[in-house]
């Protein structure tokens, strides 16, 4: 009877990660709006990063007690994104979305403070499970209150707590100001100069009450 029990709870799990609201529609960029330089351009039913420092943002609704699933793949050593969250208010420029939310950084970096599933430079990976460059890794980004974490891979790499202690800002550095992010925001995607990274899932899945 319990592993009934654990098969049916398995079973209703995977259920709910496919029955996440889609926020890309595979088609076009509906929704969502760029803001900086370089653009996404939809291809092949992906989108993909083409120059920066950009940010395409979804601008239909704030997203706060849920799961945030991002299918992607990088296309070279060089890649580089990142996925935003929390951004307390509509951006109009892309360091607004650094300093006032979080990127869930998307790059293979050898620092554990800028690889991909942190909280760029605030959080240190706890694994670091990112598949062979041009294979495609899944990321769910759960926003719970105050909580962050990101498995990626089915893989936990960050598992953060606002108040928790983080690294100081580096002076002169382009890091992400320090403070405190609200529970709810708006998530973008960053397009980087010299950089494609490519996505074929951005869905969103409620937390249980």
């Amino acid at each position: 009877m319990a592993l009934c029990l654990f098969v049916v709870t398995i079973a209703n799990s995977l259920a709910a990660q496919q029955s996440g609201r889609a926020l890309f529609n595979g088609k076009d960029l509906a929704g969502w709006q760029q803001i900086g330089p370089g653009s996404f351009v939809v291809q092949d039913g992906m989108m993909k990063t083409q120059g920066g420092m950009g940010m395409l943002w979804y601008a239909q609704e704030k997203i706060a007690h849920a799961t945030i699933r991002v299918v992607f793949r990088l296309a070279t050593r060089k890649s580089d994104s990142g996925v935003f969250i929390r951004i307390p208010e509509k951006p109009t420029e892309p360091w607004m979305p650094i300093n006032r939310g979080y990127e869930v950084e998307i790059g293979d970096w050898p620092d554990d403070f800028s690889c991909t599933g942190v909280l760029y430079t605030f959080t240190k990976a706890l694994a670091r499970p990112i598949k062979p460059i041009g294979e495609w890794n899944t990321m769910d980004i759960t926003i719970d209150g105050p909580r962050t974490i990101v498995y990626l891979n089915a893989i936990k790499v960050t598992d953060f707590t606002e108040g928790q202690a983080v690294p100081a800002k580096l002076p002169g550095s382009h890091d992400p100001d320090r403070g405190p992010r609200p529970d709810s925001g708006f998530i973008g995607l960053q397009n980087h100069p010299g950089s494609e990274v490519y996505f074929r899932e951005v869905s969103v899945v409620p937390l249980s009450p």
